[in-house]
């Protein structure tokens, strides 16, 4: 079984991995390009900076990380998403919960050390497991921020709101496991209304008023709380959400990673599905799992299924796919789907 601190190490250098630090609603992305100039690189601490964003795990709190790996289903039947949620227990992942804008002082722990001058102000998002944070040394943005703390950015009424989408100041997700920045442009008007490529944040209102941890379709265990994800390379679709030519050897990858750290029976229940489709049963002869996540994972393992079978497969083989599907994953159901692309 390969140790967790490698497995992040060696996707901490694979710039087709991704990386999210957040809460339900609020998320920090960091991305990288193949090439792409680094200012900051120590794999072995767990850092890694380019001109447009950062990533640090917190090197003292690796070894407490319990990794959970999920794929969850898309709105689209022909792809799925999937990640390892890097998790801890309800006590030690609890961030602040600040709900006004406030002055945090000069981020001493920036990545790059041009930025530890800079101010930092929590949003005052009042997440559970996770201080969303901006920094800035525009003294314009300062005035306007320092007048207006102690208020809800929520706050039609709070001028800082606006000023912040004008400024694009640097956005930081501050949890107990670690810190991604974002130093590229809000995705909104100066963006086209789209997330930039490459680090990004979602801050989505909508979401954030459910209060949750994480969306309801990924199986965390009831005694974890996810405070940030990896995203190794996903065989169907690039960073930013677009269709790629099926990558046998991503999800062959995952695939491992799935077997050691996803909810143990559901492993188990991908082993069932696949050994019945070679012995060739009609689904009709296959009790589908109660468990939604289990539903889930048999719907996953036919989609990849089809993608495997599109690629490899005979017709028969093709054809047996098509009926399980045809039972088990409706095209129109998108019940347990989550976007697997928000804000592009």
């Amino acid at each position: 079984m390969a140790d967790l601190r490698d497995i992040l190490q060696t996707h901490l250098v694979d710039e087709k991995a991704g990386w999210s630090m957040g809460s339900f609603g609020a998320i920090a992305e960091f991305h990288q390009d193949k090439g792409e100039y680094l200012e900051a690189d120590a794999p072995a601490l767990f850092v890694r900076a380019t001109r447009r964003g950062a990533i640090r795990l917190n090197a003292a709190t690796v070894d407490r990380i319990e990794p959970v790996a999920y794929e969850t289903l898309s709105p689209k039947p022909h792809r799925w998403s999937h990640a390892v949620a890097l998790c801890l227990p309800h006590r030690e992942a609890a961030g602040n919960r600040r709900d006004t804008l406030t002055e945090l002082g000069p981020d001493e722990d920036a990545v790059r050390p041009a930025d530890r001058r800079a101010i930092l102000f929590d949003m005052g998002l009042g997440l559970p497991q996770c201080d969303f944070c901006i920094r800035t040394a525009d003294p314009d943005l300062l005035a306007i921020l320092r007048e207006n703390a102690g208020r809800s950015l929520f706050d039609p009424a709070n001028p800082a709101g606006g000023a912040i989408l004008k400024a694009h100041p640097h956005r930081v997700a501050l949890t107990r496991i670690g810190r991604v920045e974002v130093f590229q442009k809000i995705g909104g008007p100066d963006t086209g209304g789209v997330s930039p490529p490459g680090p990004h944040t979602h801050l989505l209102p909508q979401l954030l008023k459910a209060k949750r941890t994480h969306s309801a379709n990924t199986p965390i265990p009831d005694h974890l709380v996810p405070l940030g994800y990896l995203h190794p390379a996903n065989p169907v679709m690039d960073g930013m959400g677009a269709d790629t030519d099926f990558d046998i050897d991503a999800h062959a990858r995952f695939q491992g990673l799935y077997d050691q750290f996803a909810r143990p029976d559901l492993p188990l229940l991908r082993k069932a599905v696949l050994e019945a489709l070679g012995r060739k049963v009609e689904p009709d002869d296959f009790i589908a799992p109660s468990d939604r996540f289990g539903r889930a994972a048999l719907r996953l393992t036919l989609r990849q299924q089809h993608r495997l079978a599109e690629k490899f497969s005979g017709s028969t083989y093709c054809e047996l796919v098509a009926r399980w599907r045809a039972v088990f994953d409706k095209a129109s159901d998108t019940t347990a789907a989550d976007d697997d692309a928000p804000g592009h």
